[in-house]
């Protein structure tokens, strides 16, 4: 009897742990980098010169040069280093691109850390170091006017500038901002109303404030996505908050793009990223929602 009430003692346990273990939730990250970048794909346009001006670059005789492609990068614009063990993404910059993922996503929260290199290229050798983070991309790459990325969201990365905004292509959404003026750029502001960004009117926002790390050392990005409403985040301050992801068409009918492709630019600046992660979203963090 003894026996008896013994196994059932340790069958319930095993039971119970199996149910417990059940419970435990998995780790709701996913790594995105490798050392193979196997998540992701690479596409090449041109090295810009400092004359380009939007147009089809040409050749002495005028004939129009094709961009370099998709997957096509022999000169290793986009490589992987090791630091302390795990993957680094360098971006050169030499020629202008995107490394993008072959996966598209919605509602997500992305975190990935950034820290400049010293290479500098045509035609930024003399301005800011330069690079970005295009979410909900769809269509071709080429679509904008460097020829070189897809219809997307711009998460700003720049030196000075992280986690401002840039319509790219045809894209348009809704920005919490100070109103433009002359020459004067709108600037982000969480408790200011929400104003319609879009080609043709106001089509770049500045971050409220400058958050990111001193040189040399590591910044960390976080952008967060949930049914159109986007929130850019620089080392834990959220510096822009924005609504409504959409894009035009040509009629001038606005579509929501409220999924994509995640982009990483190449932009004439050498670039690393390291830690980049990403996790699906049920809700906008409640530490967040207030702001819409």
């Amino acid at each position: 009897m003894k026996h008896h009430i013994s196994s059932i003692t340790s069958l319930t346990a095993v039971c119970l742990l199996f149910f417990l273990s059940s419970m435990r939730k998995p780790d709701e990250w996913t790594p995105l980098l490798d050392s193979n970048l196997s998540q992701w794909e690479t596409y090449l346009s041109y090295a810009h010169k400092s004359d380009y001006n939007g147009k089809l670059p040409t050749d002495a005789t005028g004939t129009p040069i094709p961009p370099i492609g998709y997957n096509k990068d022999d000169t290793h614009v986009f490589s992987v280093l090791k630091e302390a063990g795990k993957p680094v993404l360098r971006i050169s910059g030499e020629k202008y691109g995107c490394l993008f993922t072959r996966q598209s996503y919605d509602n997500y929260h992305l975190t990935l850390d950034v820290k400049w290199g010293k290479q500098k290229y045509e035609p930024r050798q003399t301005k800011l170091r330069d690079s970005g983070i295009l979410y909900h991309s769809t269509g071709e790459a080429g679509a904008e006017y460097w020829r070189s990325w897809m219809l997307s969201q711009e998460f700003q990365v720049m030196e000075g500038h992280m986690g401002d905004f840039w319509c790219q292509a045809n894209s348009a959404i809704d920005i919490r901002s100070f109103q433009s003026e002359g020459i004067m750029n709108r600037v982000a502001d969480e408790k200011q109303p929400f104003a319609p960004f879009k080609s043709g009117g106001d089509y770049y926002c500045m971050r409220s404030a400058n958050y990111e790390s001193p040189a040399g050392e590591w910044t960390k990005l976080e952008l967060i996505c949930f049914e159109g409403k986007s929130l850019h985040i620089v080392n834990g301050h959220v510096v822009m908050v924005l609504k409504d992801s959409r894009y035009t068409k040509p009629g001038g009918q606005d579509v929501p793009m409220r999924q994509g492709k995640i982009q990483l630019q190449s932009e004439a600046a050498e670039v690393f990223y390291r830690d980049i992660r990403i996790k699906p979203l049920t809700a906008m963090p409640n530490v967040y929602a207030s702001l819409f």
